[in-house]
């Protein structure tokens, strides 16, 4: 954990993560920042018609915006992360099926990862997102089958992790923020807490 950030940011509230995701508070805590965790629940089929980028900043906005009706006073950091393959979404896998399938479309391939980022401060709304391309060597069927029957896939986007013993060993190559894969870009999130703390003084 840093011990320096948060004398630097000179945060004017406690924040808020209106997400369940244990990557996303872990990278929180890198920067020093210990939020209260709210996890928004979404119909996030609701939005299938934007395009991915307004899909992954909208639903962080709207996630933090659903966390912000009872955290008013708070700084509330929402967001959302999807895989982007021949221009379809591969959001989270409906079960394990869906998760091989994922993973057999991914293999040997280069796919997008968007990350959207809201940042929620009384009336203030930032809001923003990252893109990383990365690339899958090809994947034998007993890999995909090992990662599946470890649970792992199942609550991520595109089904696979980077961060994830298994899902790493998959990686070839990545162009761009490795923390956009994660599911939280650190640097932007750094910056719009900048634009928070220089607001508020």
């Amino acid at each position: 954990m840093s011990a320096c950030l948060p004398q630097v940011l000179h945060l004017p509230a406690p924040i808020v993560l209106a997400s369940a995701s244990p990557r996303r508070r872990h990278l929180l805590a890198m920067l020093g920042l210990e939020p209260k965790i709210v996890p928004a629940h979404l119909d996030e089929d609701a939005l299938a018609g934007l395009d991915p980028r307004q899909y992954v900043e909208r639903l962080a906005v709207l996630k933090a915006q659903h966390v912000q009706r009872t955290e008013p006073d708070a700084i509330v950091v929402g967001a959302d992360t999807t895989v982007v393959l021949d221009g379809q979404m591969l959001n989270k896998p409906a079960d394990a099926d869906d998760a091989r399938r994922m993973l057999q479309r991914l293999s040997g391939r280069t796919h997008t990862v968007l990350t959207g980022v809201a940042v929620l401060r009384g009336t203030m709304r930032l809001v923003d997102s990252r893109a990383t391309r990365v690339t899958f060597r090809t994947l034998g069927d007993d890999e995909i089958a090992a990662y599946i029957a470890s649970g792992s896939p199942l609550d991520k986007a595109g089904a696979y992790g980077i961060q994830d013993d298994c899902g790493a060993t998959f990686v070839r190559a990545i162009e761009g923020c490795y923390y956009t894969v994660v599911g939280l870009p650190v640097e932007l999130l750094y910056r719009m807490l900048r634009i928070v703390a220089r607001v508020s003084r």
